[in-house]
C-alpha cells in the first residue's frame, strides 16, 4: 500500500467536499493511486440525494481468483462498512469492479458523518484485504494434507509481489526484496537482522516469528527465476492460527499488505536521519573552526609590544611552512646558475671593486721574453 492509512486521502477530501456543498452539482473525478488502482466519483444535479463511486482494483492472484468480479465474501465486506448509507449497484460501470450508491441524506452529522465517509474511503483496502482473507481461509486442503504446500503469488504491484504458504500448522508469507540504490540494501540488511533478533526475543514470543534469508527459502523451489532475483534477500513470517483468529485475522492481513510500503518508509527515515546527522556535525565542525579563528584574532589583538613581536605572533603554522618554502626556492635560485637579466649591470655599479694605485712600477715580462729569443 502507498500509505498505513486504509482510507485513501484523496477520495475522503473529494468525499467531504460534496457532503459538504449546500447544493447539488455536477462533478466527475478521475483519481490514480499506488498499484493500479483507480476511482470514479460523479455527483449529477438530476440525482441530489445520491454520489456514485466506481472503484477499480487489481485481483491479487489471478492464479486462484480465476473471475474478475469480486466474490460474494467481499461484497459482504463491503456491506458491512454502512447498509443505510451504501449501496452495491449491479452491475458495476463498465471498466470497474464495484460501484456503489451513496446517499448522504441518511448520514448522520457531526463526527460520525466524517467517520462514515472514512470508512467509505478505505473500500479498496477493504477488497484487499477480504481477497487476502478469502485466500488464507479456501486453499485446498487436500494438497495440504498430502504435503502439496503450493505458494500462492499475490501480486498488488507488478514489482513487489509477495508469497503465502498455507502448511498444517502455521502460514508463512515471504517477501522478495528489491532496492534500486546500493546504501538502502544496506539499510534494509541491517533492519532486517535487527527485526529476526527481537522478534526471537521473549518479549516478542506472541508476535510471528521472523526469517531473514539471502536465498530463498525451499517452499519458493521451483518458482520463476525473475521472481527470485532479489539483492535484499527474503523476509519469512510463520503466522500460526492465533494469529488469525477473529479480529485479528484482519489486523494480520493489513500488516502482510502493508509490509512493503513500511520497509520502504524505514528506509527512507533513515536515510533521512543519517543525512541529517551528517549536516549537523559538520555544522558543529565548521561552528568550532569559527570560534577557534575569531579566539586567534582576539589574542592577536591583545597582544602588545615591539612591532616585529606582533608581526610574529600573527603567522599561524601554515603560514611559517609557506614563507619556509618560499626561502628555500629563493636560495635554491640564488646558488643555480642561471642568467638574470640587469644582473650585470648592477653589479658593473655597486658590487664593482676599487682600484688602487701604487707608486711601485713593474716592467712587463713579455718583452724581455721577446728579446731574449731574438
Amino acid at each position: 500500500m502507498a500509505c498505513f492509512e486504509r482510507a485513501s486521502p484523496a477520495l475522503k477530501e473529494i468525499l467531504l467536499r460534496l457532503y459538504r456543498n449546500e447544493r447539488a452539482i455536477d462533478a466527475d473525478h478521475h483519481l490514480h493511486e499506488f498499484g493500479s488502482v483507480e476511482y470514479y466519483i460523479q455527483s449529477l444535479v438530476s440525482d441530489p440525494d445520491h454520489t456514485y463511486l466506481s472503484v477499480s482494483t487489481p485481483i491479487l492472484s489471478q492464479a486462484f481468483l480465476i473471475s474478475t468480479r469480486l466474490s460474494h465474501y467481499t461484497i459482504e465486506k463491503v456491506k458491512a462498512i454502512s447498509a443505510e448509507v451504501v449501496e452495491i449497484v449491479q452491475p458495476p460501470k463498465e471498466g470497474y469492479q464495484l460501484t456503489l450508491r451513496l446517499n448522504f441524506a441518511r448520514m448522520s452529522h457531526g463526527k460520525e458523518s466524517i467517520k462514515m465517509i472514512t470508512d467509505i474511503a478505505a473500500v479498496q483496502g477493504v477488497i484487499l484485504s477480504s481477497q487476502l482473507e478469502e485466500m488464507l481461509m479456501n486453499v485446498n486442503s487436500q494438497d495440504v494434507a498430502q504435503g502439496m504446500y503450493k505458494p500462492i503469488k499475490l501480486v498488488y504491484h507488478p514489482r513487489e509481489p509477495f508469497y503465502v504458504i498455507k502448511q498444517p500448522q502455521k502460514i508463512t508469507a515471504v517477501f522478495p526484496m528489491r532496492f534500486k540504490e546500493k546504501t538502502d540494501v544496506i539499510i534494509a540488511t541491517a533492519f532486517f537482522q535487527e527485526l529476526m533478533d527481537v522478534a526471537n526475543t521473549k518479549a516478542c514470543a506472541k508476535a510471528p516469528h521472523c526469517i531473514w534469508s539471502p536465498i530463498p527459502p525451499p517452499e519458493l523451489r521451483g518458482e520463476a527465476i525473475e521472481d527470485l532475483s532479489t539483492n535484499g534477500g527474503f523476509v519469512s513470517f510463520d503466522i500460526t492460527s492465533r494469529h488469525i483468529e477473529g479480529k485479528r485475522l484482519d489486523k494480520t492481513v493489513w500488516n502482510l499488505l502493508n509490509f512493503y510500503a513500511f520497509v520502504k518508509n524505514h528506509v527512507k527515515s533513515t536515510r533521512g536521519f543519517i543525512q541529517r546527522r551528517m549536516r549537523t556535525c559538520l555544522k558543529r565542525q565548521v561552528e568550532v573552526l569559527q570560534k577557534t579563528g575569531l579566539q586567534d584574532d582576539q589574542h592577536i589583538k591583545a597582544v602588545k609590544g615591539h612591532k616585529r613581536m606582533r608581526k610574529l605572533v600573527n603567522f599561524t603554522k601554515f603560514k611559517i611552512l609557506r614563507y619556509r618554502s618560499d626561502f628555500t626556492s629563493k636560495l635554491k635560485r640564488i646558488r643555480s646558475r642561471l642568467k638574470i637579466h640587469g644582473f650585470s649591470r648592477f653589479r658593473r655599479k655597486w658590487l664593482s671593486f676599487p682600484t688602487f694605485s701604487s707608486k711601485t712600477k713593474y716592467r712587463k715580462l713579455e718583452k724581455d721574453i721577446s728579446l731574449q729569443h731574438d
